[in-house]
Order: structure tokens, then sequence, then C-alpha cells
């Protein structure tokens, strides 16, 4: 497999084309950012756990029926990805109340849901990915019906079953961010799983062990990232 043009680079991955126009390259780097890149930084060796930690996720949601861009992982930082059409939708998933849900509520972040909650933000850096409803995906045509009610569908699958894989490694999944895309064979999970875009506490101490570590400036960021993947890929 040829890594030829470079197409796309965000944040945190650069996206190459290959000698096949249905597959790409994922790569992962180490720059962090947040607060809608306000915040700039770096972590050490992120992309190569980021790597590793996705990896090993798309794989576990691919053996339980969930479709995902991964094809294979192609070294310490790249991953073999099908090509797909980014839906302009991200989909969130709270189970804890946390983060910016914590401040729109006024309720202090720890807090049991009584049902997961699934919200809906339009993909767009330029913008700072403003929240949406559904009329708002529907008036803009950002997606058809159809294609929002398989991602409610298969974001609330994913939730179910990453909650169960992730308590088993003893973390609390707080809430994390999805992106799917779509191809000739359907819709596809997209982007990463990786603490760069889900809120992991520590099951019996609830310690952070995400880049909220990073936009807080609490410490410890890189030996998080470590533990996460210690937990996640050598189980």
């Amino acid at each position: 497999m040829q890594k030829r043009e470079k197409i796309y680079e965000g944040k945190a991955k650069i996206i190459y084309t290959t000698d096949d126009a249905d597959l790409l390259i994922q790569y992962f780097k180490d720059d962090a950012s947040a607060f809608d890149g306000k915040k700039k930084g770096s972590i050490r060796e992120k992309g190569i756990l980021n790597n590793g930690i996705s990896s090993r996720i798309f794989l576990y949601l691919e053996e339980q029926g969930i479709k995902t861009h991964f094809i294979k992982k192609l070294s310490d930082r790249e991953m073999l990805v099908r090509n797909l059409k980014i839906i302009p939708v991200e989909v969130v998933v709270r189970n804890v109340i946390a983060g910016s849900l914590s401040k729109r509520m006024g309720i202090a972040e720890g807090a049991p849901l009584k049902d997961t909650i699934l919200e809906f933000y339009y993909k767009s850096d330029e913008l700072g990915d403003p929240m949406l409803n559904e009329d708002h995906i529907r008036v803009f045509e950002l997606a058809t019906k159809e294609e929002v009610e398989i991602l409610k569908d298969q974001a609330q699958k994913i939730n179910d079953l990453l909650l169960a894989f992730l308590s088993e490694r003893g973390i609390r999944l707080i809430d994390f961010k999805l992106e799917f895309g779509t191809n000739k064979d359907g819709i596809f999970l997209g982007d990463e799983i990786t603490p760069d875009g889900c809120r992991l506490w520590d099951k019996e101490t609830n310690e952070k062990m995400d880049k909220d570590r990073f936009r807080r400036d609490l410490g410890k960021i890189e030996e998080s990232y470590q533990e996460v993947s210690r937990r996640i890929c050598e189980s």
C-alpha cells in the first residue's frame, strides 16, 4: 500500500491518499489543542498511544457487529481506513455530567444521569462546532432523517459496548464524541476513539485519564494516556 498525497491535516491527525481510491492512511500526531484551538501544545508519544488505543477499540467494535472505517494498523502512528464521505454531524454521548454539560446545567461534575443523553454538533472548526438539534440537521440538509436515526441507533449500541468493555478494564466512560461517514456500502464509524475525544475516569478513584488533564493543567498527562493504553491494549 503506497502512501500518496496529503489531503487533510487537522489538530490531531493527517490523512493521506493511497494507490487505492477506496482506502486512506490516517496518521496520528502528538499535537494537542483545547478550547477551539486557543490552547495548543504537545503530548509526548500521544500519536503512538492513540493509534494503538483506537485500533484496539475499532477491532473490538467490529467483532461486535459495528461497521467502522478501520482496516488495519500499519505502524506505530498509522492505520489503514476506508475512504468515507464524512457526515458533518458529530454525536456526543453522555453518561455522567461533566464538561460543558456541567456548565450549561449548573450541576457539579460527576453527578449521574438518569439516562444517556445524545447531543449533535455541526462539524466545523471555523464555527467552533456549534450544537445542533434535529431540525437544524434537517433544514440545513446536513444528514437525512434516515441517517440521523442510524447515527442515534449506532451511538447507543457503541455506548453500551464501550461501557462494558472499559468497565472491565477499570475505566468509567463519562462521555465521548463519535463521527460517521458514508461510502457505497453504507454508514461507518470513522475518526478515532481515544482519550482525546472521550472522558475516561478511573473506576475506583474517579481520577481523570483523558485530555482534560491537558485542558485543565492537571499534570500527569502522558502518564494517564499511557495507563489508558496499558489497560486497553494489553488485555
